[in-house]
């Protein structure tokens, strides 16, 4: 397991005890955590964490999702969390630009023998998810990619997902940056905004988890 918690208000004991008492990661998860802090060290906190991976997984077999969305895949934990938990026949729409990164993914997902649900599609996220069909409804998202555009991610996908459906969204505390009015970058900016928007969307019912680096779970009502 990672040294750092990417729960980043946690300690490494409480965080190891969290992991530890929650479903833990099995030997394909565990292969996949260190072969992305082995190829891609210096960007390894992009990958969620386990508890993370553990509540993603529980929250998608909980609600019988057939139908996924995930925007930015990375080297594909996240990805490998949600196909576990669709219903038989479920499919995984995953959209990322890295070939590379991704590559590991479907290693991954091969050997957990989650392949065959997996649908990949290389290329800017925005243009994939424009051209899904609108009389297809969507079970859960997720979305964990660039974040100024995640309010354009957001737009394009809530109509698309049933009612009742569930929309994830990483790194909404931003490492606490959130509220932290010195923090004038782009990357921050976008998240703020992002929150608000939300927070503010009668679509919608929603909660910020303060777990790995903050996730906002939207109920599409």
């Amino acid at each position: 397991m990672p040294d750092d918690p990417k729960s980043f208000f946690l300690g490494a004991e409480i965080a190891e005890y969290v992991v530890d008492h929650g479903t833990p990661p099995d030997d394909v998860q565990r292969w996949l955590i260190e072969e992305t802090r082995s190829r891609v060290s210096d960007l390894a906190m992009m990958q969620i964490s386990p508890e993370q991976g553990a509540f993603m997984q529980l929250l998608v077999r909980a609600i019988g999702a057939r139908r996924a969305v995930e925007v930015g895949t990375f080297t594909g934990y996240s990805a490998l969390s949600i196909a576990r938990g669709l219903v038989d026949g479920g499919r995984l729409l995953c959209c990322d630009v890295s070939e590379e990164w991704t590559s590991l993914g479907r290693e991954a997902w091969k050997r957990a023998g989650v392949d065959d649900r997996i649908d990949l599609v290389i290329a800017p996220a925005i243009e994939t998810l424009r051209a899904l069909p609108t009389d297809e409804p969507i079970d859960f998202v997720f979305i964990d990619a660039d974040k100024p555009s995640y309010a354009d991610y957001f737009e394009e996908l809530l109509p698309r997902v049933r009612a009742d459906g569930l929309l994830l969204i990483d790194n909404t505390l931003w490492g606490g940056a959130v509220i932290d009015e010195s923090a004038q970058d782009e990357n921050t900016l976008a998240i703020r905004a992002f929150n608000d928007l939300v927070a503010r969307d009668d679509r919608v019912e929603s909660a910020i988890l303060p777990l790995g680096d903050g996730v906002t779970v939207l109920r599409k009502r």
